[in-house]
């Protein structure tokens, strides 16, 4: 069985982080976004790796099959962006969703985050089953704090409340 490990992202994934990501977007849940128009694809480090935040990749022979990405908000609050899994990395057995989550949140608690949230489509249904079972709430969109990243394609939110 292929080991999958959990790590920071460097500069050099850049390619890797979109090839994975892209391809969910576009083909599986049928989105018209490109890599231009997510300018934190094109600069990991700039966008996610500053204050709490952290962005890591999970990786399995070499290849990046998963990402999770922490943008530190302010305030004691962080969004959580990019969580992709390659579609053949996905399910409880192979818990690379699980690993990424849980790898983010004890980042975010030890950063002293207060609150993580989070914005989704309405198509990512085993999403919501996800982040409802890890322990995040629906928000309306009305309590997302101001400084909170809202992508066009978003239409339900999350929160965690962290300690």
């Amino acid at each position: 069985m292929t080991v999958v490990q959990i790590r920071p992202a460097r500069s050099a994934d850049a390619d890797a982080i979109a090839a994975l990501i892209l391809p969910i977007q576009q083909q599986e849940f049928g989105i018209p976004i490109t890599r231009e128009a997510q300018p934190d694809l094109a600069d990991v480090q700039g966008f996610y790796q500053q204050g709490s935040g952290n962005f890591w990749v999970a990786e399995a022979g070499g290849a990046v099959v998963g990402s999770i990405g922490l943008r530190d908000i302010g305030g004691r609050q962080a969004a959580l962006r990019k969580m992709f899994v390659a579609p053949a990395w996905r399910g409880a057995h192979h818990g690379v969703a699980q690993g990424l989550l849980d790898t983010l949140l004890q980042w975010a608690a030890a950063q002293a985050v207060a609150e993580v949230y989070l914005g989704t489509t309405a198509q990512f249904l085993a999403a919501h089953r996800f982040y409802e079972k890890n322990g995040f709430a629906m928000v309306d969109r009305a309590a997302l704090p101001p400084a909170f990243p809202v992508m066009a394609v978003d239409s339900r939110f999350y929160r965690l409340r962290l300690g």
